[in-house]
């Protein structure tokens, strides 16, 4: 289970670097630089998911994740609220992923 929560993170940081525009759509209307904001969070995704996989950097890696997700949880709460949906998928997505974000917190916690 630890390699599947790594691939994800990893997946999603690189998307960061492959589609900024569309995470840039979700950061909150109030900060700015927001390409910085998406390529600082998806190089995180990326160094937090690789150091899940190994022994020495698994706790601090996993302390990590848990920081991050509840740092991007307003950028999820701002894509609801503003309903800026993921490709084609439907709109109540966005709602019902924010819940998701405990379970994640709790999936992380698992290698603390």
């Amino acid at each position: 289970m630890k390699i599947a929560l790594a691939v994800i993170m990893v997946f999603a940081g690189v998307m960061h670097f492959v589609v900024p525009r569309a995470f840039e759509q979700i950061v909150p209307l109030v900060l700015p630089m927001k390409r910085a904001i998406v390529y600082v969070s998806g190089l995180a995704e990326i160094a937090l998911g690789v150091g899940l996989l190994f022994p020495q950097t698994q706790v601090p890696a996993a302390w990590g994740l848990i920081a991050l997700y509840v740092a991007v949880f307003p950028a999820n709460v701002s894509q609801a609220q503003r309903k800026i949906p993921f490709g084609k998928a439907p709109l109540w997505l966005t709602w019902a992923r924010l819940p998701l974000q405990a379970g994640l917190i709790a999936w992380a916690w698992a290698y603390t």
